[in-house]
């Protein structure tokens, strides 16, 4: 079985990556972790610099995530990715035709107060009606089963 995890090295990514490992491990599954560095709209030296400073530290989540899924007796392997997030991970999943394509939702907890989920919600709504999530954009348009994994 091919898995292909939408990995960027956050706290809920490492999660559904355990969550995968533990589910699927019986089925000796083969794993590949794809993160995508968005590039800078802008192209100044400061940009490029931020830009090849968040390359690095995905590169190394992805390793250390692949190290953690070989260390529990997976097959694995990393892929990076340049651009949209939603566009590569869906021409991933059209080049590679994984079995099943796991994404973590993003939390944005807010603190509790009733302002400050209504503002939460409101941006949540204005981002899934202008730009769309990436877990919303997947389920969409891929073209291979989806597991969305909820954060806690």
């Amino acid at each position: 079985m091919n898995i292909m995890i939408a990995y960027d090295g956050s706290r809920n990514a490492k999660l559904a990556l355990a969550q995968v490992v533990g589910m699927f491990r019986p089925m000796q599954p083969h794993l590949t972790l794809v993160g995508v560095a968005e590039n800078p709209r802008d192209a100044t030296d400061a940009n490029e610099s931020l830009f090849q400073e968040e390359y690095a530290e995905l590169k190394q989540a992805l390793e250390e995530g692949v190290s953690f899924a070989s260390d529990e007796g997976c097959t694995a392997e990393m892929l990076l990715a340049e651009g949209d997030a939603r566009k590569m991970l869906l021409r991933t999943t059209q080049k590679l035709h994984p079995d099943l394509l796991v994404i973590a939702r993003h939390s944005h907890k807010p603190d509790g107060g009733i302002i400050a989920q209504s503002l939460s919600y409101f941006v949540d709504e204005l981002d899934y009606m202008t730009f769309g999530s990436v877990s919303s954009f997947l389920a969409r348009r891929a073209e291979c089963p989806l597991l969305i994994l909820p954060s806690p």
